[in-house]
Formats: structure tokens, C-alpha cells, sequence
């Protein structure tokens, strides 16, 4: 694939989101192989940022960019929009420190794109191509880079209420970016308003640019313009965030609740393993077995149910073990969002979580709860039967599954039976006795 730039010479104007001062970013075409610069043309000798992780200063609600005595805000939307349309060389002019925040999103700057009509260079694009699963997490958030042949992210957002739980997974390319992600817009919770406009961020923010959630109401200027729109953002800032890296990554990223704090923590790992594979400091990862270590740890992240269970998208229905108990017992979470693929017929207009899905909530984590108890993790739980089964409350979009499970027998280290109880808030949902057994690798059901 071919490098790209734009044909002419584009430029838009309008208030900046934290300082809110009026902001003129033009895109000029660039050379091949010259990256992505920013320059400051009201600044003494018009400095230049070429964006990279390392030149990251401050985290807060955006993604803040230094080099000497030049700063840029704000970054993360424009670089969105050129990463997600595939621009590899392009010289920015701001004159002044964060660019316009238009509407919220990176609509307008993928539009300025299109009208700078992007073309294709002589040079070959240069990606880098994950060889090993990368993770960090940062208190209830959570990202893993996994090897992937393209650019994918899966993605759960989530306020600490568990009331706007939203989750997409998408493949991303220039198209799939223009229509699909670039049009959602920046939000915040109602209440962090009065601590950021002290901090002296959000002079420029109003329901013009952004959307603001109350409780369990949406408030903005306009309509949604995606049932998902808040996870939508969320994946845009991963992708304005990630091309720090400095040049277009091709892995699958999955994130639960992300920002821009872990958002560059994932980055930075990401750099240091391109640079070690770039020096010859390090081999390309080959699949090997892994240490066993279920036993020591007192929860798991979604990289580690990964790597413990073989369930993927969408049937996947353990976000995160945030408790273990001694051996035997365990609390995991799941969050339900609208955009769990069962809701599109279960019901239309009246969405509500099938139980038999809230009983293979429960299986998984007793598998996993099972595999922990008997040191097999790197083997597979086989969900066998179920009993006395009691569906007590509807589970809907928004609600976040606890799911309290507590083996009380094990049999010949292979099979065990539980007794499990899904929450929501104090309330139970749903409840019943499982029984499962180990199988080694490559055994038959």
C-alpha cells in the first residue's frame, strides 16, 4: 500500500475547546516519508511537533503535546481524522496552541481532508506489525493490543453508574472511519463540569460541541447521531491516540472503558516494542506455552480472560474478575450495552438479556473459577449441565452484571460443581447450579 498526502493546500478556523481561543489549522501537502508535523506559526521562529508518544505532557481530558518551548493541545481529533483516513504525510499550521473544536468530533477535519483531496505517493506505507499481545490497565480501565493482520479495536465505555454501557467492534478503514466514527462527538458527566472550568479547561465548551450526561439523561445540542455514539468517541480518541506511535499500526485493540491517560501508557509499550524489534534488541514472538499463574493473582483483566478462556466476540460474557476469593469463590463482572448483537431480536423496541446467556455468563466464570481451583489454567471447562435455575429480574442495556459463583465440589480434579448468582446492583437476576468438567487440549466433548 502506498503512502498518502493531500493534493492542495486546506485550511478551517473556530474555537478551541479548552483555552477557547479562535484557531486557524491548515493542512498542506507533505513529501514522502516526512510524517506528520505540527507547526506553530505564531510562534518566534515557527517551531515544529512531530507527534510522537515521548513528547506527551499532561493527560487531563486531552492529549497535550510539548517540544521545547512549543506546546500543542487537543491533538487527539485531528490526528484521528488523518490516521483513520490514511494520511501518512502532512504538515499542520495552528496558529495559536489547540486546534478549533468544531463540532466535538473529527467530522470536520475529515472534511477538510476530502476537499485537500487525498492522493497516493511513490513510497510504500510502513506499518507496524504487532507480534505479541501488549496490555496495560489503570484502575477500572483496560487495553490489549493483540497481532492482527489490519486495524481493528473492540471497545466497552462505561460511566462509574454502569448507566451509558456501550460497546462496538469494528474494523477500521478511511471509509469505515468517515461514515461510522468520525461524526460522534466528545462528552463529559455533568458533574466533573464545575472541577475541569477550575482546573481552567472547557472555556470553549458548550452543547454546541459537546454532549453532557446527567444521570440517565443525554443532553445536546442535536440528537444523537448514533444509538453508540459515546463509544463511537471513545474509539476515535483510541485511534488519534494511538498514531503517537508514529506510523499506522496493524493490530486489534480491545479496550474496556479507555481514556487518554491509558490510551498513551498502551502507546508507549507499543513504541518500545517496535524500537526493540527495529534495533534487533528483541525476536519476533512465536507461540509458546505460557506460564501458568491463574493461582497467584487476585483478579483479571480482559487480557487475562482472554488468555484463560476460549470464548471471543460476541460470545464472550465476562468482562472482568475483580475478586477472588480463597479458592473456591469468585466476583465477576459483565456490562450489557445495546450493542450486544442479541438485542436486535430479543426484543425489538423491548431489549432484554436472554436468560440462557445469563447462565452462560455464570458457566464462564465457574470455568474460570475451576481452572484457578485446580491449576489447569491452558485447559478448557466444558460446560455439563445446569439446576435449579430461578430467573428473578430482567437484565436491559446499561445494567452491569455481577456474577457471584462458589464451587462446592470437585471430583477426580476434572469435574466440579458450582453454585452461582447473578446480580444486578443488590437485586439477584438470576441464580442455578452448574456442573462442568476439564478437558485436556485436543480432547473430545
Amino acid at each position: 500500500m502506498k503512502q498518502r498526502t493531500i493534493l492542495r493546500e486546506v485550511s478551517i478556523k473556530g474555537a478551541s475547546l479548552h483555552t477557547g481561543d479562535k484557531t486557524q489549522l491548515t493542512l498542506k501537502p507533505a513529501p514522502a516519508n516526512s510524517g506528520i508535523i505540527i507547526r506553530r506559526v505564531d510562534l518566534h521562529d515557527k517551531p515544529i511537533i512531530k507527534p510522537h508518544v515521548s513528547q506527551v505532557t499532561d493527560l487531563v481530558r486531552a492529549t497535550t503535546l510539548s517540544s521545547g518551548h512549543a506546546k500543542v493541545h487537543t491533538v487527539e481529533h485531528i490526528l484521528a481524522a488523518l490516521h483513520g483516513m490514511g494520511i501518512d504525510n502532512v504538515e499542520i499550521e495552528m496558529d495559536a496552541s489547540e486546534p478549533p473544536i468544531l463540532d466535538g468530533s473529527s467530522k470536520g477535519f475529515v472534511n477538510l481532508i476530502l476537499e485537500g483531496e487525498p492522493v497516493e505517493q511513490d513510497a510504500e506505507r510502513e506499518c507496524f506489525v504487532l507480534d505479541q499481545p501488549i496490555s496495560v490497565s489503570k484502575g477500572n480501565s483496560s487495553l490489549i493490543a493483540l497481532p492482527y493482520d489490519g486495524f481493528k479495536i473492540s471497545c466497552t465505555s462505561a460511566d462509574d453508574r454502569g448507566i451509558h454501557t456501550q460497546h462496538l467492534s469494528i474494523e477500521i478503514d478511511p471509509d469505515v472511519f468517515a461514515t461510522q466514527i468520525a461524526a460522534a462527538r466528545t462528552f463529559t458527566v455533568y458533574e466533573d463540569i464545575e472541577e475541569l472550568l477550575k482546573l481552567g479547561k472547557i472555556k470553549g465548551g458548550s452543547l454546541e460541541n459537546a454532549i453532557v450526561l446527567k444521570d440517565d439523561k443525554i443532553m445536546s445540542k442535536e440528537p444523537l447521531r448514533f444509538d453508540d455514539e459515546l463509544v463511537r468517541h471513545k474509539i476515535l480518541d483510541v485511534i488519534g491516540d494511538v498514531l503517537l506511535l508514529g506510523k499506522p499500526l496493524k493490530a486489534h485493540i480491545v479496550a474496556v472503558r479507555p481514556g487518554h491517560a491509558v490510551n498513551s501508557e498502551l502507546t508507549a509499550k507499543l513504541a518500545e516494542r517496535m524500537e526493540a524489534l527495529a534495533k534487533g534488541g528483541a525476536q519476533v514472538a512465536k507461540a509458546k506455552p505460557k506460564e501458568v499463574r491463574i493461582e497467584e493473582e487476585t483478579e483479571l483483566d480482559i487480557r487475562r480472560i482472554i488468555e484463560t478462556l476460549p470464548h471471543r466476540y460476541p460470545f464472550l460474557m465476562v468482562d472482568r474478575v475483580v475478586e477472588f476469593r480463597g479458592e473456591n469463590e469468585l466476583t465477576a463482572i459483565k456490562n450489557v450495552s445495546i450493542n450486544e448483537p442479541f438485542f436486535q431480536g430479543h426484543y425489538p423496541g423491548q431489549p432484554i438479556m436472554p436468560g440462557v446467556l445469563q447462565v452462560e455468563a455464570m458457566a464462564q466464570a465457574a470455568g474460570i473459577l475451576m481452572l484457578r481451583a485446580t491449576k489447569q489454567e491452558g485447559k478448557t471447562a466444558v460446560f455439563m449441565s445446569v439446576d435449579k435455575v430461578k430467573w428473578r429480574r430482567k437484565v436491559i442495556p446499561g445494567d452491569q452484571l455481577r456474577i457471584d459463583i462458589k464451587l462446592l465440589k470437585i471430583m477426580r480434579g476434572k469435574i466440579g460443581t458450582a453454585s452461582a448468582t447473578c446480580y444486578v446492583g443488590d437485586e439477584v437476576a438470576s441464580s442455578g447450579e452448574l456442573k462442568f468438567m476439564i478437558l485436556d487440549e485436543g480432547q473430545d466433548f
